[in-house]
């Protein structure tokens, strides 16, 4: 069947690098490529705190479902920040973001190097004899990565229904507001100071990949232009809570308060994640945050946008 995308170009990029380096399995026991010769293999280089890795996750996921028993989906779950390496924080984040499929823990970036890999999110596709077909990295061209999936199938000889998944995205799986998400990542720490303006009150220390609030009161204040604001932190102590407030433009942010936070602006940080603190809902302008954490004990990471 010729589709509106026409023919996916897939050439061969050579076999697909060993999982071995896998410093453990989720969801799965583990699995070597001789495991998963005979059939399409789709691998997803993710980390769990990344907004753009949340904005693929529908697609994968339905690609998962609707392909199980042709497709084998493989997460490779590569940590950006030193606490994506621990285990419970992993799998309670596969847990919450319902990630059913095979995911292999590269805490030592093994398989990301194997694969020469560089982006969260990347995809590859392997055809069912383990040679390496096509890839996508970052977002979007969806319909594109479905129609690879399918061609490979169709060169097996399998059957399929030959639609195009169309996953709702919700809360901070939503597709970003493209036309109007002019605020770029921010990272936080000195080793990545790249991105937005961020003014820090004077009770942050700033680490390489950072900063800490050691000091009651500590805030920061971002000026952006996005439908959400997404701020990846964690506490320092591992079960306290730290409790912190949103104010949008000097005011409760009321309609416009994220998943993580109430209209009054108040929110609890009790777990290493990301937390999405504003999704505006009537219209997209120039806004300025300010986040206060009331006591001392905060890490944040980096501010992400959508």
């Amino acid at each position: 069947m010729m589709t509106a995308f026409g023919r996916i170009p897939l050439r061969r990029r050579g076999a697909a690098p060993s999982l071995s380096g896998a410093t453990g399995w989720l969801n799965s026991p583990s699995l070597s490529c001789e495991d998963l010769v005979g059939h399409v293999v789709l691998y997803v280089f993710w980390t769990y705190t990344c907004i753009n890795w949340l904005r693929i996750l529908p697609y994968v996921r339905a690609w998962a479902e609707k392909y199980r028993d042709s497709v084998v989906v493989v997460g490779v779950h590569t940590p950006e920040f030193a606490f994506e390496r621990d285990l419970d924080n992993v799998a309670r984040a596969v847990r919450a973001q319902r990630v059913d499929f095979p995911v292999a823990l590269d805490s030592e970036y093994e398989i990301w190097r194997a694969f020469d890999n560089h982006y969260w999110p990347a995809l590859y596709l392997a055809d069912q004899h383990g040679v390496l077909r096509y890839m996508h990295f970052g977002e979007g061209k969806y319909p594109h990565t479905e129609r690879a999936i399918q061609q490979l199938l169709r060169t097996a000889d399998v059957e399929f229904d030959d639609t195009l998944v169309e996953p709702e995205s919700r809360g901070v799986e939503a597709q970003a507001d493209w036309d109007e998400l002019e605020s770029p990542e921010t990272y936080l720490g000195y080793s990545r100071s790249e991105g937005g303006s961020v003014v820090l009150s004077d009770e942050w220390a700033v680490k390489s990949d950072r900063i800490v609030a050691d000091g009651s009161n500590a805030r920061m204040t971002v000026p952006f232009h996005a439908r959400d604001l997404n701020l990846v932190m964690k506490p320092v102590n591992p079960g306290v809570v730290v409790t912190f407030r949103v104010t949008l433009d000097g005011n409760n942010p009321g309609t416009a308060h994220g998943l993580d936070i109430e209209a009054s602006g108040g929110g609890v940080l009790a777990e290493p994640r990301m937390y999405q603190l504003i999704r505006q809902r009537a219209g997209v302008t120039d806004r300025t945050a300010e986040i206060e954490f009331t006591g001392s004990g905060a890490e944040a990471y980096v501010i992400t946008f959508g």
